[in-house]
């Protein structure tokens, strides 16, 4: 529960502007998690977020830039775990690697995907519990796909 509720912080600030706990909160309990303003405190502190301001100078929540190298490993961590958790299967298309999900967890796999830096993903696309993944070419698709079942362990 507490992965997949921080998973959706994570896919909430991604594409939304949320500039307080409160609205954090109102929009996880919108999303169907029923938290207070403490636990998404704690959430806050566990992920790391920040507030960073806009374009607009309103600040929001954002993921913290990491600089140190234990710092970048925790992210990391969090990411593969997420990454493992909610991944359910994958079958390649062409160059389209065809991922499914939990059901509202694409966006933080995707998210999670990206941060891996492979240089053979060229993009992705996510739904409720469908991730398109654009692979340079069509030979890249069955290695991405390996390297994904490997991280899951599948």
């Amino acid at each position: 529960m507490k992965r997949d509720r921080q998973a959706a912080i994570l896919q909430l600030i991604a594409h939304n502007s949320i500039t307080t706990q409160e609205e954090l909160a109102a929009k996880l309990n919108q999303a169907g998690f029923v938290v207070t303003q403490a636990t998404v405190s704690r959430d806050i502190r566990d992920l790391r977020l920040i507030k960073v301001v806009g374009p607009t100078g309103q600040p929001h929540y954002a993921v913290k830039s990491y600089g140190k190298a234990e710092d970048e490993d925790n992210a990391a961590a969090k990411y593969l775990a997420v990454l493992t958790e909610a991944y359910v299967s994958s079958a390649c298309a062409g160059n389209i690697l065809v991922v499914k999900t939990a059901t509202g967890m694409a966006m933080a796999v995707a998210a999670s995907i990206d941060t891996l830096g492979w240089n053979d993903v060229i993009g992705s696309i996510a739904g409720d519990d469908t991730i398109f993944l654009a692979a340079a070419a069509p030979e890249d698709c069955a290695a991405i796909k390996e390297r994904l079942d490997q991280i899951v362990k599948r």
